[in-house]
């Protein structure tokens, strides 16, 4: 809502609302006007002292004088407008219009802040960045509780010194601004409001996960949202000025932040520490004075006596004063009643849990912590206002009086059922329905004719995938390219990483028909494409996306001013670049560039340069695919290991996709040549490289040349490599070898992390057991198959895959010619659903005539199929492990022809039964397609072989 309001426009509105402040923080000292509203023979006005009411205090009245109105305005109208404001209108409002974040932000106005020098180590040079607040420092852990401490301060200083004398409310607000003003200085972004202001858990509690009428970051194509920090460019246009001072961050998106803390301890503190606090600070008013009238009057804010009171009795009951100093009572109470509230809210959340246990409903934890602070919420908002600003409102004519009040309980109401209604769930769908909608746009899908004249941007989030799965034209391919771009947007922003991908985007995987293969698939497609985009030791971040897109239209802007002066040449070029040094410099302090990041955004700007560094990337990657490869093919390991050749299998395949890649990359490049001769060098460098390292994958690949069409230039080094020596003669050392195991316990596919910790093991188990031991510590969450694994190798000290029963059921099936290729979810349910048989020599495995129950796959020893012939004579045929027996019966549903029975001690066997292989025939068409082809050509042989 008031996130699209101009910047411009809102900067004036601060200037008016600060100013105002400002006048009223000035009339603390001086105000000569209204205390003549405040004389006794001012009847007229609403603000005159009554001499015929007595305010007692502590049985005693209160001689009141004319006062000024400036501490009565701020206590009873500008503290209940925040509140209101942020339970109403969100931070969005709040933020661009609050004066201290205003008056934090004078020295980036002035371009005076804080800058820390950053040399680098390889050529020296210092440069200066924006100072930021560590997230690691005591501060950055910490600062919820420095700013819910400077609220409790602020509330026992009300009471004690600043509601009523103005000199010390003066001194008060003259110390707040002068240190907002100083962490400006101090730290770069609102820094001020993320780490410092008191208001801050007051904004936390009310404007999460949004307000009444919010906008909601994660829908919509927005650039700026919400309450972000944003600057006016010369030609009137916004762009982003974050800095990332804060992640996640409240002003990009309020709900992300509520959903990523909801279920951190330090904010049940927060929510039911800060009602009792709230609850604390108004019922004290009636423990000090014995009645609630000294509140509802407002003499609290006009009495003229305040600091006088400090030593007097701090609580009167049962009218009966309490020889406790107010000095010492007021934060007694407040910290009393905070404590209470924490021990209240933790008692009703234990009680709320135990009820949804007995009815065996099961809850997700953030639900109900989400709900529990929905109510806490709405009563401590309705609390407040029974005393916020009362004391004005009670001068109001009563019909006033009952239709602000339900103003408040209606619009507090309408803001508890839609919050109520919120979840982790519904968030993530609306943010991915937004992505999706983005990708249907770029695919330029003929959708108008569904919409009934509305557009992709005016449907709702479920419209959204109802519309992805009618689209005649929204094939499978298309399925791929959209779920491709949405997850590569949802890595840019770290959203996802290549970990918890898989699980936080399986519902619009669902949605879109995108299998855990295809996941994987698009995972490694995105590695080639963009390789830092999936390299762990970058921390990706919706703000750092912010800040760097915001330097990226800044640098845009300054490139086009540029080109446009150089055109116009109305300036000297040594001007012109002076400048644009001393303007760049500036950009990097105010955006806290890093080398590393200028270096890759100035790459990025430049698609050539681009494209040859990605190449550079793939290339590096390629050799550490070869060198992963010679590492398993050493000696040492034990070269006919199912598992080992499954785990080859897997990096050869990538190698493959590496080097297309690579080849995509050389014809790009070859057509861009025909423009630009001079691209022709890097070209021919690349595929000598490439040459180099592949030259077996490269020959099946250039079968396909029509697919690349390369020049013969870069043909003839691709297909004669000039290194003399071998690669393939590298020698690993067990060490080496497991260091390129450990790698690749890291990698998304479950069976390679699996077969990969089986030969850490087998290698070196000490190592394979700090990896697991590691990975209970981080707890890191793992897939079933993995949990197994890893159990097995922290319990004992196995040699054998036997002692892997899933991993040993998945390699053999995995490797048998009837299984090979199959999607590994498909191949884990397979397992999962299977048993192993054991049998000596002489059992019967099956018998002839018998109804066909199982499809059975022999793993080690050898079995005998006693065929009958013609003549009534028995044919005895021996199969070794790998053998595929009675597959035939079971896709037929037919009887047994043939007897099998063991020959050797032990026959092991993996059993599947008929039902699971019709199940998953059923769930897989991919898995039917592939095993009716290969039946297929099993039938044509077995013709051709009798003709």
């Amino acid at each position: 809502m008031f996130s699209q309001i101009s910047e411009r426009r809102m900067h004036q509105v601060r200037w008016v609302i600060t100013s105002l402040w400002l006048i009223l923080i000035g009339s603390l000292l001086f105000d000569p006007l209204t205390p003549w509203l405040t004389e006794a023979n001012q009847s007229w006005s609403p603000f005159y002292i009554d001499r015929t009411i007595c305010v007692q205090v502590q049985g005693k009245c209160i001689q009141e004088q004319p006062y000024a109105l400036g501490t009565t305005i701020f206590w009873g109208a500008i503290v209940p407008s925040a509140i209101f404001i942020l339970l109403i209108f969100g931070h969005e409002l709040w933020r661009r219009i609050c004066p201290l974040s205003f008056l934090s932000q004078i020295p980036r106005a002035l371009g005076k802040q804080r800058q820390i020098p950053r040399s680098n180590p390889k050529t020296g040079v210092v440069r200066h960045e924006l100072a930021k607040v560590n997230p690691a420092s005591w501060l950055g852990r910490n600062y919820q509780w420095v700013q819910f401490g400077w609220l409790y301060v602020g509330l026992c200083a009300r009471i004690l010194f600043i509601n009523a004398d103005r000199t010390s409310l003066f001194i008060w607000f003259a110390i707040t601004i002068v240190t907002a003003i100083a962490v400006g200085y101090l730290y770069g972004g609102k820094a001020w409001c993320q780490y410092f202001c008191p208001m801050a858990p007051v904004q936390t509690i009310y404007a999460e996960p949004g307000g009444l009428f919010v906008s909601r970051a994660q829908i919509g194509d927005q650039q700026i949202t919400q309450s972000m920090c944003r600057t006016i460019e010369p030609d009137g246009k916004e762009r982003s000025a974050c800095v990332a001072c804060q992640k996640p961050c409240i002003d990009i998106d309020a709900e992300r932040v509520y959903w990523d803390k909801v279920i951190q301890p330090d904010r049940r503190w927060l929510y039911y520490g800060y009602t009792g606090l709230v609850v604390g600070y108004f019922v004290y008013y009636y423990l000090y004075a014995g009645n609630w009238n000294y509140y509802f009057s407002g003499a609290w804010a006009r009495q003229a006596n305040q600091l006088t009171t400090l030593l007097d009795p701090g609580l009167y009951i049962f009218k009966n004063p309490i020889p406790i100093p107010k000095i010492v009572a007021v934060p007694l109470t407040l910290g009393i009643f905070s404590y209470a509230g924490y021990a209240i809210g933790g008692l009703v959340e234990r009680q709320y849990r135990a009820s949804l246990d007995r009815r065996k409903r099961p809850v997700s934890p953030e639900i109900i912590q989400h709900r529990i602070f929905t109510v806490v919420t709405f009563a401590v908002f309705n609390f407040f206002f029974i005393f916020g600003g009362r004391p004005l409102i009670l001068l109001l004519p009563l019909p006033l009086q009952f239709f602000y009040e339900a103003i408040l309980t209606g619009l507090s109401t309408l803001w508890l059922y839609r919050t109520w209604r919120r979840s982790p769930e519904r968030y993530d769908r609306e943010n991915l329905a937004t992505r999706l909608r983005r990708q249907l746009v770029k695919l330029k899908l003929n959708v108008e004719q569904y919409l009934a004249g509305r557009s992709l941007d005016d449907l709702s989030t479920d419209e959204v995938y109802v519309l992805a799965k009618i689209l005649p034209e929204f094939n499978r391919e298309k399925r791929h390219t959209a779920y491709k771009g949405v997850l590569k947007e949802a890595l840019e922003e770290g959203y996802v990483d290549t970990a918890s991908s898989l699980e936080v985007l399986q519902q619009i995987r669902s949605e879109l028909e995108i299998s855990e293969p295809e996941h994987r698939q698009v995972l490694e497609e995105l590695g080639v494409e963009d390789p830092q985009l999936l390299d762990p030791h970058q921390q990706r971040s919706k703000e750092n996306l912010v800040r760097l897109n915001g330097y990226r239209k800044a640098l845009e802007r300054m490139m086009a001013l540029r080109e446009r002066q150089a055109e116009l040449d109305r300036q000297p070029t040594t001007d012109l670049r002076q400048r644009e040094r001393t303007e760049l410099r500036t950009l990097r302090r105010d955006y806290s560039i890093t080398l590393q990041e200028e270096a890759a955004m100035i790459e990025d700007l430049d698609p050539i340069r681009h494209t040859i560094h990605r190449a550079e990337i793939l290339l590096e990657q390629l050799q550490n695919s070869i060198e992963r490869y010679q590492a398993l093919s050493q000696p040492i390991l034990p070269n006919d290991s199912p598992a080992l050749l499954l785990v080859k299998s897997i990096v050869k395949q990538h190698k493959r996709l590496l080097v297309i890649g690579l080849l995509e990359i050389l014809a790009d490049l070859d057509r861009a040549s025909a423009q630009s001769p001079e691209l022709e060098s890097p070209a021919v460098q690349i595929a000598t490289n490439l040459g180099n390292l592949a030259s077996t994958a490269l020959q099946e690949l250039l079968a396909e040349q029509f697919q690349w069409n390369l020049s013969s230039r870069v043909l003839a080094r691709l297909t004669t490599p000039t290194d003399a020596q071998p690669s393939s003669a590298k020698n690993f050392s067990p060490a080496g070898i497991a260091v390129h195991l450990e790698s690749m316990l890291s990698e998304a596919n479950p069976l390679m992390q699996a077969a990969s910790l089986y030969l850490l093991n087998r290698l070196d188990p000490t190592r394979a057991q700090a990896q697991v031991q590691f990975w209970h510590n981080s707890q890191r969450k793992l897939t079933p198959l993995m949990q197994e694994v890893t159990n097995v190798v922290s319990q004992i000290s196995p040699t054998a895959l036997a002692d892997f029963p899933s991993l040993e059921k998945l390699v053999y099936l995995s490797d048998s010619d009837f299984f090979r290729g199959v999607h590994s979810e498909t191949l884990i349910e397979l397992a999962n659903r299977s048993s192993v048989k054991t049998y000596s020599a002489g059992d019967s495995i099956t018998e002839q005539g018998d109804t066909c129950r199982e499809l059975l796959l022999i793993i080690e020893g050898t079995a005998e199929i006693h065929y009958q012939q013609p003549d009534r004579s028995i044919r005895i045929a021996a199969v070794l492990p790998g053998y595929v027996l009675d597959e035939l019966e079971v896709l037929s549903h037919s009887n047994l022809a043939n007897t099998i029975v063991a020959a050797t001690t032990p026959t092991r066997i993996i059993a599947l039964s008929v039902d699971l292989f019709d199940d998953m025939f059923d769930r897989d068409p991919d898995f039917a397609r592939r095993v009716l082809e290969l039946e297929s050509r099993h039938l044509q042989e077995l013709v051709d072989r009798d003709r």
